[in-house]
């Protein structure tokens, strides 16, 4: 609205319900007057708590069988390939076991992630309710954790390597050793599946765990129960079909160097989680980090040297409490304090995303691609690198003048994850496509190519690009 003096105003509407004659007369002005819309990148509130959920059996079964078939793919994320392969090489030293005793490994391993699961999205709920906004993933944001896990990969990794053998340790120095592992590694094996599967997003993942968390507790728990069969299947299928395991490899002296082999990836692991707390936190807190592996180093040399007997096992058992308190007491006094905006380098055109910046963009007619990332998600990190840094890729930005944003949730950010629940996702990876005259973004798949991102700048409308690029010359 213009008024004398060069004055101007903006009106904004924003959608409610008005009682009595105020009504009509706003819906009667409404017809004939232009009306700003409020920003839909901009959620008033928390989204989840002001959308009702709606419970659709076609929704909730969709959902079901996205995360089950999720689950299915996230065996083959680098995340954890090792950790199953850890278990296979188990298969195979039981594969003279009786049925029974296969089908009990493969039932105690699925109720090993189950109740890993559970725990998780209880925990999730949990701090949800209590006012923090946070989601899948949400655990790789603690430096506590990533200190812990870095240390029980290391821990794991010295193991595999032969320093010394998890199960002479636990095992008392009196009577046979067994051979083969008990229903106990089988549990926690699907434990650590879970735990280490977290930083991944398989295909198909995104849309039924953003669905899951937007509905009620039991429903949540239903979905999340589907992706946890779902990584579970492929072990508890070769269990109760133990003729598979003849085209399995007959156990021999290979399985000792292919074992040693195994622990390559799972340093390679702690070498990238080593990176996400410098990134995040600083070089302080990544030298509390080394010092907590090689105190578990130093365990695993005690074991190692008295393999099977009480006081070493007990100095060592010293020691790990010794990690844990470094792991746990140390972040807090030694992290830097590094915006999450900056967690990761935002390099080339890419500019730090804030909700303003997405408002002031699509204000100039312009389209905006919005990458909602994070340095401890390998699914991010791989797309980053394989398709959005891709010069045909980047040259398709630049010709469509779309800005590009970069949305870092290393660090907790109740900014971006208030974004992501409004795009219907409660995790990374996830990248919008924001068009001028829409009211919603186009949202692109958690895997992406070259050829999926230059087809979605394809088909933006030509007067959105041209309008964009003519702003552009005018600058």
């Amino acid at each position: 609205m213009e008024l004398s003096g060069g004055r101007a105003f903006d009106l904004v509407a924003v959608p409610g319900v008005v009682p009595g004659r105020a009504a009509n007369s706003i819906a009667t002005t409404a017809a004939t007057a232009p009306v700003a819309a409020q920003p839909s990148n901009q959620p008033s509130g928390d989204p989840i708590a002001s959308r009702a959920p709606v419970l659709s059996l076609s929704e909730l079964l969709k959902a079901s069988g996205l995360a089950f078939l999720g689950g299915l793919l996230l065996n083959l994320m680098p995340c954890v390939f090792p950790v199953l392969f850890i278990k296979g090489l188990a298969l195979v030293r039981s594969g003279n076991e009786e049925r029974h005793v296969l089908r009990a490994h493969g039932f105690i391993y699925a109720t090993g992630i189950l109740v890993s699961f559970w725990v998780l999205v209880a925990a999730l709920l949990a701090l949800r309710a209590a006012g923090s906004h946070l989601g899948w993933g949400y655990q790789f944001q603690s430096p506590i954790f990533l200190a812990l896990m870095a240390s029980l990969l290391f821990f794991l990794g010295l193991s595999l390597a032969g320093q010394f053998e998890i199960g002479l340790t636990l095992t008392s120095a009196g009577g046979s050793l067994a051979a083969k592992p008990g229903y106990a590694g089988s549990f926690f094996t699907g434990v650590l599946a879970v735990v280490v599967a977290t930083p991944c997003t398989a295909p198909l993942m995104g849309a039924a765990i953003g669905y899951a968390l937007q509905q009620s507790p039991a429903v949540t728990f239903a979905v999340f129960t589907a992706l946890a069969l779902g990584l579970a299947a492929p072990y508890v299928a070769l269990t109760l079909q133990p003729a598979w395991t003849r085209f399995l490899p007959r156990p021999g002296v290979w399985m000792d160097l292919l074992k040693q082999a195994t622990a390559v990836p799972i340093f390679a692991t702690v070498i990238w989680l080593a990176w996400v707390l410098a990134q995040a936190y600083g070089a302080a807190i990544l030298a509390a980090l080394l010092t907590c592996l090689l105190l578990v180093a130093i365990a695993g040399w005690f074991l190692g040297r008295w393999p099977a007997t009480r006081w070493a096992t007990a100095v060592a058992g010293v020691i790990l409490l010794g990690v844990i308190a470094v792991s746990v007491f140390t972040p807090a006094k030694l992290a830097a304090t590094v915006p999450a905006s900056t967690a990761t380098a935002v390099q080339g055109a890419w500019e730090p995303w804030t909700a303003e910046a997405v408002s002031r963009y699509q204000s100039q007619g312009r389209p905006v691609f919005v990458d909602f990332t994070a340095s401890w998600c390998l699914s991010c990190q791989v797309n980053e690198r394989v398709s959005l840094s891709r010069p045909e890729v980047q040259k398709a930005f630049a010709e469509a003048n779309v800005a590009l944003l970069r949305a870092d949730w290393t660090q907790h950010d109740d900014a971006i994850g208030n974004a992501l629940a409004a795009l219907g996702r409660s995790g990374v990876p996830a990248y919008a496509l924001y068009v001028p005259g829409e009211a919603s973004p186009r949202l692109l798949p958690e895997v992406l190519t070259p050829g999926i991102v230059t087809e979605a700048l394809g088909n933006l409308p030509h007067s959105a690009t041209q309008s964009a690029a003519a702003t552009s010359n005018l600058k």
